[in-house]
């Protein structure tokens, strides 16, 4: 299983100069920069943990941070996949697999579903506002009223025509079994690294962030949630290669 982590991490090169010099873990986002490069994971402590003091990362390699996004102390997972992010999610990366001439992402969301059931894991309030003309079921670890518990996936989301997953599934290591169990996945959020590979296992579309101007002097104001983080990067969508579900012949690739 942990081969799908791995190759994303190993998409880092082992001689790559760029090493932690900021570390900022706050109560909505963990943010990291190395050299010109910044990533931002959202902070999951399902536990209401006392953040701990995590300076003694600092000066790490940027690989060996990433590495961090396999740990099941989810703070730790959390400043993992903001390093990691930091080099996958990078415009040298990125930009040039980003979908051209893009409306509004959503409300193309809303016409691809029109009809169909749709899972949605984690909340997404924008999102379920376009999906007015879908079969909507939404799965929550801590469900409101109307939601399904999270074990539902088992047995909801291969119903689904289309699946939209939180990228907070990638540091809570739900997310290889999310995208095996969805016969049309979509991963939304800032909190994924936008690799290729992951069109491999059956992804159909990364729908995910590209940090631009995100600093040591911003990061606290945008990890406590004062400032929007999309004011510093750009919000991006790519799409895979295959044109249909059907095409993907390494579908549900070895995990």
């Amino acid at each position: 299983m942990w081969k799908f982590y791995d190759r994303i991490i190993n998409q880092i090169p082992d001689d790559l100069d760029a090493c932690i010099d900021y570390i900022h873990v706050g109560p909505m986002w963990t943010i990291v920069t190395a050299g010109k490069y910044a990533g931002i994971a959202v902070t999951v402590n399902e536990q209401n943990k006392q953040i701990p003091d995590m300076n003694h990362l600092l000066h790490m390699p940027l690989k060996e941070a990433a590495a961090f996004c396999k740990s099941w102390d989810f703070i730790k997972a959390s400043f993992g996949t903001a390093a990691l992010n930091a080099y996958v999610n990078s415009p040298e990366n990125t930009a040039a697999r980003i979908c051209k001439n893009d409306t509004n992402g959503f409300d193309d969301y809303r016409k691809l579903a029109a009809g169909k059931k749709v899972g949605i894991v984690g909340h997404f309030i924008n999102l379920e506002r376009f999906l007015l003309d879908s079969d909507v079921y939404v799965l929550e670890r801590r469900p409101e009223p109307g939601d399904y518990p999270d074990p539902a996936c088992e047995y909801i989301l291969p119903e689904m025509d289309y699946t939209f997953i939180t990228g907070s599934a990638f540091i809570n290591k739900t997310l290889p079994r999310l995208i095996h169990l969805s016969k049309y996945p979509i991963i939304i959020g800032p909190s994924f690294p936008m690799s290729s590979l992951l069109f491999q296992y059956g992804v159909q579309e990364l729908n995910g962030y590209m940090p631009l101007t995100i600093t040591a002097k911003n990061a606290p104001a945008i990890g406590s949630g004062q400032i929007h983080f999309s004011r510093f990067g750009k919000k991006v969508k790519i799409k895979s290669p295959c044109k249909r579900y059907d095409d993907i012949s390494f579908r549900h690739a070895k995990l």
